[in-house]
């Protein structure tokens, strides 16, 4: 079992990786998480209120199989697979105490100081969860896709936009986590 509860190395996840992006791409599929959201849309009748939604759907019915797939291998993966702790740099433990109060860094992937029921009903959380959502949907509608479907899928079809796009998100990332969330938080 240890073989499926390790994180594998670079040069066995990486090519399974290329694996799957040239048998999507064989077959004519690209792949990218924030589509299924769409799919799902039309899917149960997102056309009768915005255009955006009014497609035929069911040629897209394996972007849903992703999603589903998705969920349960996460919960499988979650309830089966996992120890549920996570080996973290000392110094970044260090860090994420001193300066965010997170006291739970390594010893789950969802700290409790961010994710426990009493934090997600604050009302303040919740509309930084909700403003948050709304920013990342418009954006990933806005740039063609989320950041799987341009680093995966745009990134294997060598497509410039992916790339301007992908590094656009590594900014934007290293932008909120170092000037945005101290302010917040």
């Amino acid at each position: 079992m240890n073989w499926i509860v390790e994180p594998w190395p670079w040069y066995v996840a990486g090519p399974l990786i290329a694996l799957t992006m040239f048998l999507l791409l064989y077959i004519g599929k690209q792949f990218g998480m924030s589509s299924n959201l769409r799919t799902a849309c039309a899917a149960v009748g997102g056309g009768r209120v915005a255009d955006f939604f009014r497609f035929d759907w069911r040629a897209q019915r394996w972007n849903l199989i992703v999603v589903v797939g998705a969920v349960i291998g996460g919960f499988l993966a979650s309830a089966y697979l996992s120890t549920n702790t996570v080996e973290i740099n000392p110094e970044l433990t260090q860090k994420l105490e001193t300066q965010y109060n997170i006291k739970s860094a390594g010893e789950a992937y969802l700290p409790p100081e961010l994710f426990g029921n009493e934090v997600l009903t604050k009302p303040f959380n919740l509309a930084i969860l909700l403003i948050g959502g709304l920013f990342v949907g418009f954006g990933a509608r806005y740039a063609g896709g989320c950041t799987s479907g341009h680093a995966i899928s745009g990134l294997s079809n060598l497509q410039v936009p992916s790339l301007i796009a992908v590094i656009g998100f590594f900014i934007g990332g290293l932008v909120m986590i170092h000037f945005v969330y101290p302010i917040l938080f």
